[in-house]
């Protein structure tokens, strides 16, 4: 292959300073047969997160862990872990998970502002797509200012990216060129 250019070298460089602390969750339902009375567990929504500090905290969307106590936690380093929802905000979509007693994560993500930001400013995004682990897509910032009002969502100010944000990277990072924390990934 050729040698890799100044602006491949800073991507590839962001990915794998921030990829660990990005981790992918799973929730389940649990479902009664009325005639049986066994108890089944289905899945019912996965998506991404992020490591937020040292003390287990993780930040993700809360459509992504709605209506639930826990949820599994997957690291980097593939290993899982029940984490507790132990608060949430509907209408602003973010949810903060808590693992208990798991010894050496991840640095956690830098957190960076979303003030000052200008269109056509690059950013990244990392998450877990289709449930495929640790994705980055690139793009620029599109707009700011921008509103998402449907019938499961009601959200003022958010930043437009041309970044590929599919389902699963919801509840992702965004970052900056600098790969410092500006968003995260609703839709």
């Amino acid at each position: 292959r050729a040698d890799l250019t100044p602006e491949e070298k800073g991507t590839i460089s962001i990915f794998r300073h921030n990829n660990p602390s990005v981790v992918y969750i799973s929730t389940v339902k649990r479902l009664v047969n009325i005639w049986t009375r066994d108890i089944t567990e289905v899945p019912s929504g996965t998506g991404s997160g992020f490591l937020w500090d040292k003390n287990g905290h993780i930040i993700t969307n809360y459509h992504v862990v709605e209506n639930n106590k826990t949820a599994r936690v997957r690291l980097n380093n593939k290993k899982s872990y029940t984490a507790k929802v132990i608060g949430s905000s509907k209408r602003h979509d973010i949810a903060v998970l808590k693992l208990e007693g798991v010894k050496n994560l991840p640095r956690p993500i830098q957190p960076g502002s979303s003030r000052g930001l200008i269109v056509g400013q690059k950013v990244y995004a990392i998450g877990n797509p289709f449930g495929l682990d640790h994705t980055l897509t690139t793009g620029i910032i599109s707009a700011l200012g921008r509103s998402i009002k449907n019938s499961t969502l009601d959200m003022d100010d958010l930043i437009q990216t041309d970044a590929a944000i599919n389902p699963g990277n919801s509840g992702g990072p965004l970052l900056d060129s600098a790969g410092r924390l500006i968003g995260m990934n609703v839709a």
